[in-house]
């Protein structure tokens, strides 16, 4: 064999092992694709619609009592790298939207650190079982947010287990209908305050020493901060500061590489509603006069979060991002 032939199966032989390499790799990719797509589905059938039944429950509710079930991506939500390596503290962290950014962000690579109410535990656990089944650690702390002292301690203790923060999901909030002012007494009133309000302001005051640049605050606010319930005077008037906070932070903050952004909800599905925070007779159709005809589900939220969160989204700040069904805001 000549050194020319000898030289032309070299290269044939480069030619076809680098055809069959290149070969063997279009399935591998097609399969991660297909680990994360999802089908196509109807939006005003992918999930139950009102009347809703499952019971009212004493403050503050469980999501795991609820009948069915909210969906908070447990089974559906697929991860794809993200937030490998983040560090997030989420306020109300046990159920509803918070519960699905802390499972997205765990999937997402993420260490998660979770706020809630002490009767909240049993729901709390299943998230902390979430987050570990995904690989990475959870940080549980309990405690009541209307309390400056706690709030210092939960950003401290956040830092300290996660090994530091760089992204804060302000997301627990306390809403009650009350049909007059004339019944809302300065307790229940101090309550909305303290929790909508005053605690974000300690928890991002004492976390933001912490904070470098390409680090992330969520704020959720709500259709409501728009176009106000006139049973939700409290609340409303919560959730318009919070729109208005994330546009102010935004400005603070921009210069240091922090962004500071919002979620507003519509109607969604959450212990919120079924323990005090709409009535039985709003419950019963909630969000059935929406152009989806349902209620939002925690799941179809989390992505937002995600989103928002992570670095592809690093020339967004001061802005809202609705999930209102049709007839939300913004």
């Amino acid at each position: 064999m000549s050194s020319s032939d000898n030289t032309i199966s070299r290269r044939t032989l480069v030619g076809t092992l680098g055809a069959g390499l290149a070969a063997a790799a279009i399935p591998s990719a097609a399969q991660a694709q297909a680990s994360t797509a999802q089908p196509v589905a109807d939006p005003t059938s992918k999930y139950p619609k009102p009347p809703y039944t499952s019971p009212f429950q004493p403050w503050p509710g469980l999501a795991s009592k609820m009948t069915p079930p909210p969906d908070h991506g447990e089974t559906s939500y697929k991860g794809s790298g993200r937030l490998l390596n983040r560090k997030a503290l989420i306020t109300g962290g046990d159920s509803g939207m918070g519960r699905a950014a802390a499972i997205a962000y765990a999937r997402e690579g993420a260490d998660v650190a979770i706020n809630y109410f002490p009767s909240e535990e049993p729901d709390a656990q299943q998230v902390a079982e979430l987050i570990r089944k995904a690989g990475r650690k959870a940080v549980l702390i309990p405690g009541d947010l209307r309390e400056e002292v706690f709030c210092l301690k939960l950003v401290s203790q956040a830092v300290s287990e996660l090994g530091g923060l760089d992204i804060v999901v302000s997301n627990a909030a306390r809403q009650h209908q009350m049909e007059s002012i004339l019944d809302m007494t300065t307790e229940l009133f101090d309550w909305t305050i303290k929790t909508n309000m005053y605690a974000p302001f300690w928890i991002i005051r004492a976390a933001l020493p912490h904070l470098k640049p390409g680090s992330a605050i969520i704020a959720t606010t709500s259709e409501q901060a728009y176009d106000p319930a006139a049973n939700l005077y409290d609340y409303a008037q919560t959730k318009a500061a919070t729109m208005n906070f994330v546009k102010s932070l935004a400005k603070q903050f921009g210069p240091r590489g922090v962004r500071v952004n919002g979620v507003a909800p519509g109607p969604i599905y959450t212990p919120l509603q079924i323990s005090g925070g709409a009535t039985e007779e709003h419950w019963r159709n909630f969000g059935g006069k929406y152009p989806l005809g349902r209620a939002g589900q925690p799941a179809e939220l989390a992505s937002i979060y995600v989103q928002l969160a992570s670095q592809d989204a690093s020339y967004t700040t001061g802005n809202i991002y609705g999930a209102g069904g049709g007839d939300g805001q913004p």
